[in-house]
């Protein structure tokens, strides 16, 4: 083995084992901002490895008086943003079990569908009808559609769109495989349709 590819194997265990640190540092950093906001539940969490978004981290809260447990998954992406700032990452973690907490209804992480048929019927019985569903309340005064639809590079997404507006882009798409991810982290499947949305009409100037 040359000298250069000795050092080539260093430089990418070197990054491996930094990419190992920063995980662990955000996983335990996150742990801590929960259990201080929420003194009076059991914390736990759990590290995932999704082969398509990599590192996913989740949290489960447990009641100590009612033993409801709520739990919630982030991907890493969103984990680094936020935790540029401290205050606002123990804000943002906190407020996704304030929500669910507010409901006093256990609410563990979904089991994942085992089955091709089980991801459609998760799809076509929940996720498409409740994006579609967010969707029409949030632009209730105009025309909106959501469907599947065949990216060349994305494969099946789901899209969003305004179809009375001709000029410049007027849909967003999610693929599919995200918007299954975020269900099974209990996140809404729905909120980043809806803020793509938003975002085509911020950038038509039409809001």
């Amino acid at each position: 083995m040359t000298t250069n590819a000795n050092e080539n194997n260093e430089k990418k265990e070197q990054l491996n084992d930094d990419a190992k640190k920063l995980i662990a540092e955000l996983y335990n950093r996150s742990l801590k901002m929960l259990q201080i906001e929420f003194e009076g539940y059991q914390v736990k969490g759990q590290l995932i490895n999704h082969p398509n978004f990599g590192p996913l981290f989740a949290y489960q809260l447990t009641d100590n008086s009612t033993e409801n447990v709520y739990a919630c998954g982030f991907f890493i992406n969103e984990m680094l943003e936020k935790h540029k700032d401290a205050a606002t990452a123990q804000q943002w973690l906190a407020s996704f079990f304030v929500d669910m907490i507010s409901e006093q209804v256990s609410k563990p992480l979904p089991i994942p569908p085992q089955t091709q048929e089980e991801s459609k019927k998760l799809l076509d019985q929940h996720i498409i009808p409740h994006c579609l569903t967010s969707v029409r309340e949030e632009f209730s005064t105009e025309k909106v559609y959501v469907n599947i639809a065949m990216h060349e590079k994305a494969g099946a997404v789901l899209e969003a769109g305004f179809p009375d507006i001709k000029e410049g882009n007027n849909v967003c798409a999610m693929p599919i495989p995200y918007l299954i991810t975020l269900h099974l982290m209990n996140r809404d499947p729905a909120e980043p349709l809806v803020n793509g949305l938003y975002l085509i009409r911020e950038q038509l100037g039409l809001e």
